[in-house]
């Protein structure tokens, strides 16, 4: 049995974590990063930033593939109210870990999936929770000198070697990958985006 697309499939991101996260459903799909503006504004909430910011992605690249299903997401980590980014250097990623140290966070993600020729629109938020056990100097001072944590919100990447430091997740693990894998499928399925054609070597899009 295959999962199929209904239409061509685009993901509107050059994220490395969300296209392995769809591709491991078996997908088949084109990967067209929107360039749209992920600039925080003040007045946001972190639920509200990411809905944004997804639906700026997805529908950027809707406008030039109106009859592809498009799928744009955001992921940011926020702790104390403050949204942590992607670390700009070693520093900054020294800041934001030794922030999330010995602390709870959580990791926000919003997703808008539209297929612009039948007006489709759909948008969705995912919140989860993870725990940091302490970071000890040493562990601080190799993690920030791996090439890992710099284009990761937070800095860190949980299902690689920052998953050393998470102690406890309360929500969706693919969320604070980057894709809420469960969330995302089940609207695609009620919208109608993919289904199952019943043959294992079906071709995909």
């Amino acid at each position: 049995m295959a999962l199929i697309t209904s239409a061509p499939f685009i993901l509107a991101s050059a994220s490395p974590r969300r296209v392995a996260l769809l591709k491991d459903l078996g997908l088949t799909f084109a990967v067209m990063p929107s360039g749209a503006d992920e600039t925080y504004r003040p007045d946001e909430t972190p639920a509200g930033h990411v809905r944004r910011i997804s639906r700026a992605k997805a529908t950027a690249v809707a406008a030039d593939h109106p009859d592809a299903w498009v799928l744009g997401a955001d992921t940011i980590v926020v702790i104390d109210g403050e949204i942590l980014g992607k670390p700009k250097d070693r520093e900054d990623a020294r800041r934001m870990l030794h922030r999330l140290s010995g602390r709870e966070h959580h990791v926000f993600t919003g997703f808008t999936i539209v297929r612009k020729s039948i007006s489709v629109l759909r948008r969705g938020i995912v919140r989860s929770t993870v725990v940091f056990r302490p970071i000890e100097e040493e562990e601080l001072q190799w993690y920030v000198n791996t090439n890992e944590p710099y284009d990761k919100a937070g800095g860190y990447a949980v299902q690689e070697k920052g998953g050393l430091f998470a102690r406890r997740i309360r929500g969706s693990y693919s969320n604070v990958i980057g894709l809420p894998v469960s969330e995302v499928f089940e609207v695609l399925r009620k919208i109608g985006a993919v289904r199952f054609n019943g043959v294992s070597h079906g071709k995909l899009g």
